[in-house]
This record gives C-alpha cells, sequence and structure tokens, in this order.
C-alpha cells in the first residue's frame, strides 16, 4: 500500500517550469530514493511534498488524503517530517534545545519527547556528549545530525531527506549511512533525494531517476546499480 503516492506534478518557480508530471509511489515502510544531478528539481520535489511551493499542478496524497495544497504547518501533523538540504538549525539554542523544536506537536507529551530524546542520542552518541552545547559551534556533520535528529522526534510516519551527504566528510557520511539504514529497519518509512548516487542506491530499495524535472528511468536500487546509463551518467563507470 502506498503511503505516499504523487501523480503528474508538475511545479514551477515564478515562470520557470522546474518539475514536468513526475510520478512515483513511496509504499508504507519503504525506502526509496530519487537521485539525479544538480538542479535536477530533487529538491524541489520535497518542497512540493511539504507545501512549499505554490505553483504547483497534480495530485500529492499521503495516506489517501490530497496534501498538494496543504498549508506547510498542517504538514508535520500528519507525521511527515522534512530535513531541508544545509541543516537549518537554530545557532544560538543548544543541541536539546534544537531538538525539542522538532517535537513541537507533540509539545504537551513531556515523557514523550523525553523518550525521543534518548532515540536521538542512541542513534547520534555525539550529540548526548554536546546536547548543551550551542547547535552553532558545532561542525557541520554534527549539525546535520542535529536535523536529523529533530526530524525524528516529530515520530514522523514519512522522513523526507533532502541531500543528508552533502558537504560531509566522508567518515560522517559513513554515519548518516548507517543511521538511515538503523532508522529504516525501526519501521520508519523514508524518501531520500541525494546526488551521491552510490550512496543513494546503497541504502534505498527502490529509486527514481529525475533528470531536469522529468523522472527517465526508475527500478529496484541493485539493478539501477547495474545498469550502464545509471553507471556511465551518475556512476563515472
Amino acid at each position: 500500500m502506498s503511503l505516499l503516492q504523487i501523480q503528474g506534478l508538475t511545479a514551477s518557480y515564478d515562470r520557470s517550469p522546474v518539475l514536468h508530471e513526475v510520478s512515483l509511489d513511496v509504499p508504507e515502510g519503504g525506502f526509496i530514493a530519487v537521485v539525479g544531478a544538480n538542479t535536477a528539481g530533487k529538491s524541489t520535489l520535497l518542497r512540493c511534498i511539504s507545501g512549499l511551493l505554490d505553483k504547483v499542478s497534480g495530485s500529492i496524497a499521503f495516506d489517501g488524503r490530497d496534501i498538494l495544497h496543504l498549508a506547510p504547518h498542517r504538514i508535520p501533523e500528519l507525521g511527515i517530517a522534512h530535513v531541508p538540504e544545509g541543516r537549518h538549525v537554530f545557532p544560538e539554542m543548544t543541541v536539546e534545545e534544537n531538538l525539542y523544536l522538532g517535537g513541537y506537536t507533540r509539545r504537551r507529551d513531556a515523557t514523550g519527547l523525553k523518550r525521543g530524546c534518548e532515540r536521538v542520542y542512541a542513534l547520534f552518541p555525539r550529540l548526548h556528549e554536546r546536547r548543551r552545547q550551542q547547535a552553532g559551534t558545532l561542525s557541520g556533520g554534527e549539525q546535520q545530525m542535529v536535523a536529523f535528529g529533530r526530524a525524528l522526534m516529530l515520530e514522523p510516519r514519512l522522513l523526507l531527506l533532502d541531500e543528508p551527504s552533502h558537504g560531509l566528510a566522508p567518515k560522517i557520511v559513513e554515519e548518516m549511512h548507517q543511521a538511515m539504514i538503523d532508522i529504516h529497519r525501526s519501521g520508519l518509512t523514508i524518501l531520500l533525494v541525494e546526488q551521491n548516487t552510490r550512496l543513494a542506491l546503497s541504502v534505498a530499495e527502490y529509486a527514481y531517476v529525475l533528470q531536469s524535472g522529468t523522472m527517465v528511468l526508475s527500478g529496484p536500487s541493485n539493478a539501477l546499480l547495474e545498469d550502464s546509463r545509471v553507471r556511465a551518467a551518475y556512476l563515472g563507470l
């Protein structure tokens, strides 16, 4: 059963079209990736799901409900958490304060929020060590962990990840790789958009290739890893 279903999605910035009749399915409990070059429209796709673009047409359904024109603040209430590219932590606030902000829709559930923090710290022990440190003083990789953890505080049904490996050191990329695997194994549905095709296809079960705003290819990730077109265009092989 599809948790998220997108059909014929078209999106524009001003008069410039970015997405052209895009369709994809994200099954409940699945791990789906969208790969493609920079400017392919991957981030725009997630922004459409999160209600951050006005000039859109087509259909976006979450758990059978049309959310195409739903106000952005209503999206998290449905159980959709978005980790945007660039992390966007609150630099003057501590790590733990940033995490608690992620659970604002559950703010009356103090026990649940504390439990959520404990889960994030189990996933990223480094954040527990720095929980009272201002987020703006962290490394880029640590800030990415905060952004990831903040989204998990919502206890979402669907996690949207936008280029989580961008600008990170190889060691941190490995940690994020394992974190995505662990979170998916816990039962969370994930939609990942990623320019690092090798990383995306190594963690996702199924993937779509987005090129200049159009879906040009899709299939099981292991099959795409062996596809000559993907290997030549995105893996340098």
